[in-house]
């Protein structure tokens, strides 16, 4: 289905009409003719209309194909376009969903092209706006962006937010609009398409985006305030509810029986289920909430003063709101692209908190978030929390060991939060001495503290397919005097003696034990020809894992013997670093990011290990709260939240491997992303205002209530 229109109106030089750099238009409702229009499994149909503002456009079908596309090319040669900054499209979206818009500007070099992928939304016709440039949220300090379309003095704009690739504006070979792979006829309504010279749209886009209180300017809701008075009120409004009764001082129930009281938090297997045992004696399934603190509301400013209205002065007391850091980090795969990532930054959180207690506001906040706490059900403070809320003993807390120093490191892949430490490296055995030592040193004769967790989400594993040898293959390809590659090849040659008998084992051409000992060495992936790949990979990765956690869990107990190692809070693993963790550690826990606590981990492995198991971290997150971002996992809507927690909990709780669960995070991440690295999603049980979000929190109160009551299965 392919066939031919010249539908060109010249106002400038889009091409080859007339002056080569300056602006054009191109009118897809117009029948002229200078560049050509093609047609690929798109039908025209009818003739032009006028939309509500009476501007011409015309209505196109695309058919259920792969690749149905309407292709704009140069009647001759190419476009010069290197004055230009934008492209803007009229189009409207005739369907009463989404459509999802591929569009492709093609260099006369066939390797250059830009691309951006945006939804239509259903309603009138809009602006779309392609700037002429490789850009995204990130480049903006964030990781996702401002809804779209805006309002734009009264015109609705889409900017694509996100465009990857790069090409040269001197030669412009095509404009493809493309709807990937429909599976039904979609109908989008196309009128003039034009360039134009800066990034206006993509400024305004990000333009007083942010209001004093640190909320989204662009939409309401019903916890969001205009006022200091609203945003007091709203804070100080008490908890609805007493904290639960029939508990023990530490949270634990009272209707367990047969289970050791020691005076202190300890594991123990009853009747085929594992549990959390408080001091006392008493079941305690583990309901906790992480990052409890006061400072998450700190997000760069510096470069990019036009997102915020109405920032106060950074002199007088607001002055203390106000800091500089840097999170430049180039070697996390979590930071990179993120632009605006140093300099002055501010606390929304806590001058929020400033507004509604004064001078005080720090000590008012953490009564009054312990209150909330208990009164919503929950018995733990997770990890990354305020330390001063575990000191007040009124909720069992985590400790977290952060290791850290000039050991060396080992590239799995995958490196999101950097590489893989080497427990190899006698430095990092004395860095694990002095993280143990400072992590302990106040509390380690405290029962009020439930145990520690080491590191946190350390890449066990690389990417794709392979993703699990990542780690071996990164030993070997290391530097030639890592401790890590060291030991791996001593490990090698104990095993074949000869290099010439690895060299056959493994497929490889290898004539000496220095050829492996070279920095970049290329190992071999793991292949059904080569199965002693596979089974020396695997070695190796136990071998590695041990050390690790051997290493960690020896220096806790010369220190700390009353209090639980609680793992390393796996976000990816092998099943050797889960063995691993499960011989030395007392519970191995996992960062679970998934609709149901049983898709996020091998449970099956687990029962095989016997070891118990605490889920750290997991959420659900909507955009309709005022962050951009909806989580890791996502819902619908904030309705939605609440229910999806609930069918979590419940199934934490019917498994008997599963002794706690923690939410991620106490408070919303800022709108214009955090300083780590620009995540600004809503997954907060409050809002940036310390304002709770009622529905949901109610949801939570009630599931966590409910958990309680459960008999233990």
């Amino acid at each position: 289905m392919k066939r031919h229109l010249l539908i060109w109106l010249c106002l400038g030089g889009l091409g080859g009409c007339h002056a080569a750099t300056a602006p054009g238009v191109l009118d897809l409702a117009s029948p002229a003719a200078t560049p050509q229009l093609t047609l690929d499994h798109v039908q025209r149909i009818g003739a032009a209309e006028q939309a509500g503002d009476r501007v011409a456009q015309q209505r196109y079908a695309f058919q259920p194909a792969t690749h149905p596309q309407l292709v704009l090319t140069p009647a001759r040669g190419s476009w010069d376009w290197s004055s230009q900054g934008e492209l803007r499209l009229r189009v409207q979206n005739a369907m009463p969903w989404a459509v999802t818009l591929r569009v492709e500007i093609d260099g006369a070099v066939p390797a250059q092209r830009l691309q951006a992928i945006v939804g239509v939304p259903a309603g009138p016709a809009q602006t779309l706006v392609i700037p002429l440039q490789a850009t995204s949220p990130r480049v903006q300090g964030m990781q996702a962006g401002p809804p779209m379309p805006f309002d734009d003095h009264g015109q609705p704009v889409l900017v694509a937010a996100t465009v990857e690739g790069r090409l040269d504006l001197h030669k412009v070979g095509a404009i493809r609009l493309e709807v990937p792979a429909p599976q039904a006829v979609q109908t989008l309504l196309f009128g003039r398409v034009e360039t134009a010279p800066g990034t206006a749209a993509l400024h305004q886009a990000y333009a007083g985006i942010v209001d004093r209180y640190g909320q989204f300017t662009r939409a309401g809701w019903p916890e969001k305030i205009a006022t200091d008075a609203a945003l007091r009120a709203a804070v100080k409004a008490a908890p609805a509810e007493p904290p639960p009764s029939g508990r023990d001082v530490w949270g634990g129930r009272l209707d367990v029986q047969g289970l050791n009281r020691t005076g202190w938090f300890h594991t123990q297997k009853l009747d085929g289920r594992w549990q959390l045992v408080s001091p006392d004696g008493h079941a305690f399934f583990s309901l906790g909430v992480n990052a409890v603190a006061a400072d998450g509301g700190r997000s760069y400013v510096e470069g990019r003063e036009f997102m915020f209205h109405d920032l106060p002065p950074d002199s007088g007391a607001w002055a203390a709101f106000y800091g500089r850091s840097d999170s430049r980090r180039p070697e996390q795969a979590a930071s990179a692209g993120i632009g605006d990532n140093h300099g002055r930054w501010f606390d929304f959180q806590a001058a929020n908190l400033y507004r509604v207690d004064g001078n005080h506001w720090l000590a008012a906040w953490r009564s009054r978030t312990l209150d909330r706490l208990q009164a919503w059900g929950f018995n733990t403070l997770g990890d990354w929390s305020d330390a001063a809320l575990g000191q007040a003993h009124r909720l069992p807390y985590t400790r977290s060991i952060n290791i850290a120093g000039d050991y060396a490191n080992v590239a799995s892949g995958y490196d999101y939060w950097g590489r893989m430490p080497d427990p190899f490296d006698p430095r990092f055995v004395q860095a694990t001495e002095r993280a143990v030592l400072k992590a302990s040193a106040d509390v380690r004769d405290d029962p009020w503290l439930l145990g520690y967790f080491a590191d946190n989400e350390l890449a066990w594993a690389g990417s794709g397919a392979q993703g699990r040898w990542g780690l071996a293959l990164g030993t070997l390809a290391g530097d030639a005097h890592s401790p890590a590659k060291q030991a791996f090849i001593a490990t090698l040659k104990k095993e074949y003696v000869a290099p010439e008998t690895l060299a056959t084992a493994w497929g490889i051409a290898l004539t000496s034990w220095d050829a492996l000992n070279v920095t970049g060495f290329h190992a071999p992936a793991p292949d059904e020809a080569h199965p002693a790949i596979a089974r020396d990979y695997s070695a190796w990765l136990r071998r590695y894992a041990d050390t690790y956690f051997r290493t960690v869990a020896e220096a806790i107990r010369r220190h700390d013997p009353h209090h639980l190692f609680l793992g390393g809070r796996f976000a990816v693993n092998t099943p050797e670093a889960v063995a691993a963790c499960a011989r030395y550690c007392d519970v191995v826990s996992f960062n679970i990011y998934a609709d149901l606590p049983q898709h996020g981990f091998d449970a099956t492995a687990m029962q095989s290990l016997d070891k118990p198991v605490l889920i750290s971290e997991f959420h659900f997150g909507s955009d309709d709260r005022g962050p951009f971002g909806k989580g890791v996992v996502s819902v619908a809507n904030e309705a939605q939240r609440g229910t999806a927690y609930a069918r979590f909990l419940a199934a934490a709780e019917s498994d008997p491997q599963i002794v706690g669960a923690h939410w991620f995070q106490y408070t919303d991440q800022p709108v214009t992303g955090r300083l780590l690295d620009g995540e600004n999603s809503h997954i907060g049980l409050v809002g940036i205002t310390d304002i709770p979000f009622g529905g949901f929190v109610g949801a939570v109160r009630a599931a966590n209530r409910q958990s309680q009551k459960q008999p233990l299965q």
